[in-house]
């Protein structure tokens, strides 16, 4: 027998998202310190490309000599990236399978906590890919300013273009191949490097101007208290920590020893994250004084340029194969960052919804070996945050670290129970060192929150305790169903059955329904709900010509519906024996092209609408086929 057609509905699926892949054909690739760290640090390397602007952005509202501030706060930054990066190796080595922060502060803290960290990260994955995306724009539009003219609202379109393109690209299976990730990576951080030591060459080789700063934002905060802004710099500025903790997510992925592969990536990731970070912002610090077309806009205004698009006019020249190469090679480890939140934000929803804290279905691999749903979830909310916020970098900064440090914290409060506990031979240095980080990141989750919370952090100390409210309704939900669902005693013996075939007029399609209710026990009771009076007789009549024993009941539709006079009928049913199954049978017809069905009245799915919340009762809908 051969097999049924494949629906419109499949067929579209099939050419949009590929074939289905087996179990079989799982992918296991094993990955070197040398493949493993493009695969891993695309979302901290890429967070370079914005996080000194930032930093300089805030700075401007001071004054233009406050910009010098931005060297020691990047100092200070990427003394926090050395602190927290010794923290993580701690994580890998005691969590060789894998330590999430949730995973982490589940263990150790309990199921609280790990749950307030799995919301603080996934709205951070949420935000990775709707600022990675804007990100990545914003440098190509840096690149091709004339796209603005023929593109209507060009940083939404293309954000959403992007999202849309990479959500796509996950639907179809695409996996985290450390090939497929190794030249973006490593051409973004030949590119940068090369950009720092051309900027500072050029630096001892260009004449010294007077200082210069186009902006409109110079002094547009210069009452305001001087440490207070200083720490908004350095809060914008720890946007450069986000994703350093996604080795320790990932370690069953190196080769073996997989813990130690693990931690040299980390530490690799951190050392070029740092040199980066610095080498950018020492540039940074000294293009007014050398650069003459040097500006700080925020990135709705028309004058606006990327800090890196700045850099790399001044080091290679406005519009130089070296300048069209950095700004490609950002944008596309822009896109990478976003494309990893594609891989962890289904991955950490799958674990939560598995604890039956998510919905279920968030659980499921789908046909392509990717957990689908979690994808679409993603890409939608990304979206609508791109969309909200009008794709502009400067307003989805200030939601974005709150997240990450509050996740950082409590795996690391985590990790210090964890050591306790384990008490193994030099225990009380791993718990010192992550007592550090989570001091460190506890710290800076307050100053995070107070000098951005008016900024757009207050809706993420919103959500936080609200998706924690949701997690805990769902689970007790589920608790609920299992408690309903379980065997204590047997259910109350069923005490007749009547199959109920409706009978509209007769044809193939209802004499086919018919013998399906003849193979049930119990009594059958055909009925007619006559819309049209006039047609009354003539379906008497045929009934008793084909189903003579079969007696046929007229129920009164005196304001020609359909739907209530057989919900009438079956409640009075249901009323005089509560224990009785009434099985109402509807024949459904199926037509083989998507257009005629166009033409169904459909009237199974109302039927089954109006029965859904009627208990004993069940709608079965035998179909017949036309060509």
């Amino acid at each position: 027998m051969s097999e049924p057609r494949p629906s419109v509905r499949q067929r579209l699926r099939r050419a949009l998202l590929g074939a289905p892949i087996p179990n079989s054909r799982a992918h296991h690739e094993r990955l070197s310190p040398f493949l493993g760290l493009p695969v891993f640090s695309s979302d901290a390397l890429s967070s370079v490309a914005y996080a000194t602007e930032a930093i300089m952005l805030i700075l401007i509202y001071l004054s233009t000599s406050a910009l010098h501030l931005q060297i020691w706060i990047s100092l200070a930054i990427v003394a926090l990236i050395a602190f927290v990066s010794m923290s993580y190796r701690q994580t890998i080595h005691a969590y060789p399978s894998g330590g999430g922060s949730y995973i982490v502060a589940s263990e150790n803290l309990g199921a609280g906590p790990g749950l307030v960290a799995a919301a603080a990260l996934l709205i951070d994955y949420i935000l990775t890919v709707a600022v990675s995306v804007a990100a990545g724009v914003a440098a190509i539009l840096s690149a091709f300013p004339t796209i603005r003219q023929h593109v209507p609202d060009a940083t939404v379109t293309l954000s959403i273009l992007c999202i849309a393109i990479v959500a796509f690209a996950n639907l179809r299976g695409l996996k985290e191949s450390g090939t497929l990730f190794a030249i973006p990576t490593y051409g973004f951080v030949l590119a940068m490097a090369a950009v720092i030591v051309a900027g500072a060459w050029a630096l001892g080789h260009t004449p010294v101007i007077p200082f210069h700063v186009e902006s409109d934002l110079i002094g547009k905060e210069a009452n305001a208290m001087r440490w207070f802004i200083v720490l908004r710099a350095f809060s914008a500025g720890c946007a450069a920590l986000t994703g350093i903790e996604a080795v320790s997510n990932g370690v069953q992925a190196f080769k073996a020893p997989e813990s130690k592969n693990a931690a040299k990536t980390l530490t690799i990731m951190s050392c070029l994250l740092a040199f980066l970070f610095l080498g950018l912002g020492y540039v940074a610090l000294h293009l007014p004084e050398h650069y003459a077309h040097f500006s700080i806009h925020e990135s709705n205004s028309p004058k606006y340029l990327t800090l890196t698009a700045q850099v790399a006019a001044f080091a290679f020249g406005q519009n130089s194969v070296g300048f069209y190469t950095l700004l490609i090679f950002v944008a596309l480890i822009l896109i990478l960052a976003a494309n990893t939140a594609f891989a962890d934000f289904p991955r950490l929803a799958s674990l939560i919804a598995r604890d039956g804290y998510l919905p279920r279905y968030l659980a499921r691999l789908g046909d392509k070996l990717v957990f689908h749903n979690g994808i679409v979830v993603l890409a939608i909310a990304a979206a609508a945050l791109v969309v909200v916020f009008n794709g502009q970098l400067d307003s989805l900064l200030p939601l974005y670290a709150v997240g990450v440090f509050t996740a950082f914290t409590l795996s690391q409060v985590g990790m210090v129970v964890h050591w306790h506990k384990e008490r193994r031979p030099g225990w009380l240095r791993s718990a010192v060192i992550n007592g550090i980080g989570a001091t460190l990141c506890f710290v800076v989750t307050v100053i995070i929150g107070f000098t951005k919370f008016l900024e757009g952090a207050w809706i993420v100390v919103v959500l936080i305790p609200m998706i924690y409210v949701t997690f805990i309704a769902i689970n007790r939900r589920y608790a609920s169903i299992t408690r309903q669902l379980a065997v204590s005693e047997p259910p109350p013996d069923v005490t007749g059955h009547i199959a109920l075939l409706l009978v509209p007029r007769v044809h193939r399609g209802v004499l086919s329904a018919l013998q399906y209710a003849r193979q049930m026990k119990g009594e059958i009771r055909a009925v007619h709900v006559p819309i049209n009076e006039k047609g009354i007789f003539e379906v008497q009549r045929q009934w008793a010509i084909y189903a003579p024993d079969v007696a046929l009941e007229v129920l009164p539709a005196p304001y020609r519906s359909l739907i209530q006079p057989l919900t009438d009928f079956v409640d009075d049913l249901r009323a005089k024996n509560p224990n009785m199954l009434i099985t109402v049978i509807v024949a459904e017809a199926v037509s083989t092209k998507w257009y005629q069905r166009l033409l169904a009245e459909n009237v199974a799915q109302q039927l089954k609408v109006a029965m859904a919340r009627r208990p004993g009762v069940i709608v079965a809908n035998p179909r017949y086929f036309l060509s």
